[in-house]
């Protein structure tokens, strides 16, 4: 049984030192969103979103400036004649080409100021393209955040269960040289190998934890390798302010991602009203241009009536246009006026989803901050709880040597320490989520 328990001991530590030999390379929390950023693929197509959106906010694209277009025709031609019933002109062969330039402009003069409104419109959509990324950028940063600290987590709760697994076995190599001053029973020797073989199993199963925590965390910041280890340089100890719950909500209102979409989906709305309103105006277009032909004709007959061959003839005409229109619509079935009813309706719809979703994250505010306030109580006691069970362990194991315990009150005051150092690990991550989400609702996890 001392054979097996030193194998179970030995392969610990063989895993361990597996962990440790990969684990090389620093990662700081900053280091860690810097690559999940770049690496994100959901982050890239929202950027390439943003460009394109950039590219199209421009007045060209808006109509505001005149189009020009430039054509080139040519026309040529063969003919062979052969017709008695034409007196004059029987038989004969032709062959003619000719090429037409022509040079067309273009201008909207006015059209209800659909021009500007639809400016304005791209602009506004360029901003809804950049709230989107913002959006999901702030998802991949909440995400590594408790991906990073739920590796530290399960990395120090192995620590915890290895300290516990160390006294285990320090408590069967002890009540084996009980035995043999027989001092100590097989049922004392049972019962340590017992709870050294259950914390083995609790151990191994914790580094099982502890890897899949890291993997999770290369997940979330997009590295191939998911089995690249890290030593985490940021550690779970941190500031726990107090908020107040009025500069959160004003900081809400203001910077809340979410919320900043709907306002930008309201004003879209808005503008879509002014187009639809703008769609009832005449539209006065400018239209200018130039054409230059020339023809080329040549005939291979004899002239009847001059006795001279008809030769080769050119023709030139040059041709030049300037013409204002004027268009307006007098009639269409109630069309136009059936989009600006349905335009402000949506707009009104728009407003209504900005009110509720105020309302909603009011409502998320408070409870989180309820729930913050709460777990910021429940980490001191944790701590509080953490630094008794770590004392009582200390002396029980005196006690325990000294013949003054059994086993199983010491076995007893070990698990009240798994247990405690479990809770205050739980309380430490639970606050360190909670105040992230409060980050993520006052948007202060993505700077603009």
């Amino acid at each position: 049984m001392v054979l097996l328990n030193r194998l179970i001991w030995g392969f610990a530590l063989v895993a361990v030192g597996a962990v440790n030999m990969s684990a090389q390379e620093q990662l700081s929390l900053s280091d860690a969103i810097q690559v999940g950023l770049e690496n994100n693929l959901q982050l890239r197509i929202a950027d390439q979103s943003v460009q394109i959106s950039a590219n199209n906010n421009n007045w060209a694209t808006a109509g505001r400036y005149p189009t020009v277009d430039f054509s080139i025709n040519s026309q040529n031609g063969f003919t062979d004649q052969n017709n008695p019933a034409s007196p004059a002109l029987p038989e004969y062969t032709s062959i003619n080409g000719g090429g037409v330039a022509a040079l067309d402009a273009s201008w909207l003069l006015f059209d209800g100021y659909r021009v500007r409104f639809t400016k304005e419109q791209l602009e506004t959509l360029e901003a809804q393209s950049q709230g989107n990324a913002a959006v999901v950028a702030e998802n991949v940063i909440q995400s590594i955040i408790l991906s990073y600290y739920q590796v530290q987590i399960q990395a120090e709760q192995l620590g915890v269960l290895e300290e516990v697994l160390t006294l285990s076995r320090d408590r069967v190599d002890y009540q084996e040289i009980r035995k043999e001053y027989g001092q100590a029973s097989t049922f004392d020797i049972l019962q340590s190998e017992d709870a050294y073989l259950s914390d083995s199993t609790s151990y191994l199963a914790q580094l099982d934890a502890y890897e899949a925590a890291m993997r999770n965390l290369n997940l979330a910041m997009g590295v191939e390798d998911l089995g690249t280890n890290y030593v985490l340089t940021d550690n779970l100890q941190f500031e726990v302010p107090a908020y107040e719950y009025a500069y959160l909500e004003e900081k809400m209102f203001s910077e809340n991602k979410n919320l900043k979409n709907l306002l930008i989906s309201r004003e879209l709305a808005r503008i879509n009203t002014e187009l639809q309103e703008a769609a009832k105006s005449p539209t006065v277009r400018l239209g200018t241009g130039a054409t230059y032909n020339v023809n080329v004709n040549k005939i291979n007959a004899v002239n009847p009536f001059t006795g001279m061959d008809f030769g080769t003839s050119v023709g030139r005409t040059f041709n030049y246009y300037f013409n204002i229109s004027a268009t307006y619509r007098l009639y269409d079935g109630g069309v136009r006026r059936r989009n600006v009813e349905n335009a402000q309706m949506q707009e009104l719809s728009s407003i209504l989803q900005v009110d509720d979703q105020k309302r909603i994250l009011s409502n998320q505010l408070q409870n989180t901050l309820a729930t913050y306030n709460t777990q910021r109580n429940l980490l001191q006691i944790a701590t509080r709880r953490i630094e008794t069970a770590r004392q009582n362990l200390q002396i029980a194991d005196e006690r325990f040597k000294g013949g003054l315990i059994n086993s199983f009150d010491y076995r007893t005051i070990q698990l009240s320490y798994i247990n405690a150092s479990q809770a205050q690990l739980n309380a430490r991550f639970n606050l360190k989520v909670t105040e992230t989400e409060l980050i993520r609702l006052t948007g202060g996890l993505v700077r603009e």
